[in-house]
């Protein structure tokens, strides 16, 4: 979730009130904003990766885990994290898959 908060926008511009380029030279120019800051990107990564870390030299963290178990709950998650971003995504007319799209022969 760090990352999908990261590479998105902080407001969303199909929600946002009014043009959102400027049309007139008074308008304001508006850089692109982030949902989570760097700084905070970086720092929540970090705490995550130490506590991570830190957590390998208890015995109490030593869980023995069924792989299949792990792996169905990696593409669950996967699939409910990723499904309103590909929605997002074919709405705005961006297919994020290869097949369908035109192409122009070679280059």
């Amino acid at each position: 979730n760090l990352l999908i908060n990261f590479l998105s926008p902080a407001v969303d511009p199909e929600n946002e009130e009014g043009p959102s380029l400027p049309t007139s030279e008074k308008g304001e120019f508006r850089p692109f904003t982030r949902k989570l800051p760097e700084f905070k990107f970086w720092i929540s990564a970090l705490r995550a990766a130490l506590v991570a870390l830190a957590m390998t030299f208890f015995e109490v963290f030593d869980l023995p885990v069924f792989w299949p178990i792990l792996l169905a709950y990696f593409i669950l998650l996967l699939v409910l994290t990723m499904k309103d971003r590909i929605k997002h995504m074919i709405k705005h007319k961006y297919i994020p898959f290869s097949f369908g799209k035109q192409t122009y022969g070679e280059l």
